[in-house]
């Protein structure tokens, strides 16, 4: 809560020390990859009701579980570690109903965010690789409980805007907020493929859960957001320069308001290196040079990705930390929502580079990050907590022993 005698503009701006690290836990593993969490570990939610988590399995299915917390624990041997217990086993949350979101398109769907709100599931969506911007939906909402069938609603347009600007994380906005905000909760989208379609940095737009189904589009309005024709934080190319606010490697996979702050922070990931488009090759030596036969294609140095496609190795887990006095200045129109830059920015480089999503618990303060390939090919849950006297130990343990850092 705000401390008595302090107004809500002049609420403290969370630096990098004031987030403290708790510990880990490990996902229950699964008997195949449809009931693990292998390469997933996405749209984390906080469910105040159980002390859970929502989230997404392995990438291929987009099937969402609840999960228990246990005991947190702060080691580097994966054995000593505690795993959740599944509340709910993993399920198709939209039931069959994701390819409603962009009919016409081939490519995968994917959920990007989930919410527990009003004792409803909120859940977005949007499309992998949308080279049509064909996708005119994106918002979805269920009971909490997942194997109930029937009772989803949506897909629903939220906003003016394209739906891969909004169709991402999604939280709640602190109680003695909301007014100034003029609605009770945040969505938002970034750095998808095909960038024209979505923001080129982290994005925001508050919104009223309530109105999903009642007004079409849903009232949204943007509080930071930067089109292709705005590029404040910098260009998906990077013209030659290494620029971790933005680039072409650049993903934002959650958000969080912790109470008692004037901050909202974005977790994700960032290349640290300087952007190229080409074929990953672990030989520095070819790095920029031209791929023999292959037209106008080149090397770039990624050992950890041989793939053809974006590269800006290294990586590294970042944060985004935005000043909610200039988010109520764009609300109010005091501000354009592409002026607004990040007060604060920092690497997260005992995450690894794979930060897959992130919740909040406002009674303890708890930040949970779910990050990827860290017990193998699942992710590992690590907390933190806002800790607003400052002074807090940001670290974690290296990697468990016996696990895949990626």
């Amino acid at each position: 809560m705000i401390p008595i005698g302090i107004a809500f503009g002049d609420t403290p701006l969370l630096q990098q020390g004031d987030l403290t690290y708790l510990g880990t836990f490990r996902l229950p593993a699964g008997t195949s990859d449809q009931t693990s969490f292998a390469y997933g570990g996405t749209a984390l939610a906080y469910n105040g009701a159980r002390n859970s988590l929502y989230i997404v399995g392995h990438d291929w299915y987009q099937l969402s579980a609840e999960v228990s917390i246990p005991q947190i624990i702060n080691s580097n041997n994966v054995n000593n570690l505690a795993t959740a217990t599944l509340l709910q086993p993993l399920s198709d949350s939209l039931e069959g109903e994701i390819s409603a979101i962009n009919p016409s398109d081939p490519n995968s769907k994917k959920v990007g965010g989930q919410m527990v709100f009003g004792g409803q599931l909120y859940v977005t969506a949007y499309s992998y690789y949308d080279g049509g911007g064909t996708q005119s939906t994106s918002h979805f909402v269920r009971p909490t409980t997942l194997a109930t069938q029937g009772q989803l609603k949506g897909p629903y347009k939220v906003g003016d805007v394209g739906p891969r600007f909004v169709a991402g994380y999604i939280t709640p906005i602190p109680s003695e907020w909301q007014s100034a905000f003029g609605g009770p909760a945040l969505t938002g989208q970034c750095c998808l493929s095909v960038i024209s379609t979505t923001s080129l940095g982290p994005a925001t737009f508050v919104f009223n859960p309530a109105d999903l189904g009642s007004k079409n589009p849903v009232p949204a309005t943007a509080l930071v957001e930067y089109p292709m024709d705005h590029p404040t934080l910098g260009t998906w190319e990077g013209n030659g320069t290494s620029n971790p606010l933005y680039n072409m490697g650049t993903t934002v996979r959650g958000l969080v308001f912790p109470q008692g702050t004037r901050s909202v922070l974005f977790f994700g990931t960032t290349g640290l290196g300087i952007p190229c488009y080409g074929e990953g090759t672990g030989d520095q030596s070819l790095d920029r040079k031209p791929v023999p036969g292959e037209s106008g294609v080149i090397y770039c140095y990624d050992p950890e990705n041989n793939s053809k496609g974006c590269h800006v190795y290294p990586y590294s887990a970042y944060v985004w930390a935005y000043d909610v006095n200039d988010l109520i200045a764009v609300k109010n129109g005091q501000k354009n929502a592409w002026d607004v830059k990040p007060y604060a920015s920092w690497q997260m480089t005992s995450l690894g580079d794979r930060i897959m999503g992130a919740a909040y618990d406002p009674a303890t303060g708890r930040i949970y990050l779910s990050v990827g390939f860290e017990d193998g090919s699942q992710p590992l849950i690590r907390v933190f907590t806002v800790n607003l006297a400052g002074g807090g130990d940001t670290t974690s343990p290296a990697a468990p022993r016996g696990l895949r850092v990626r």
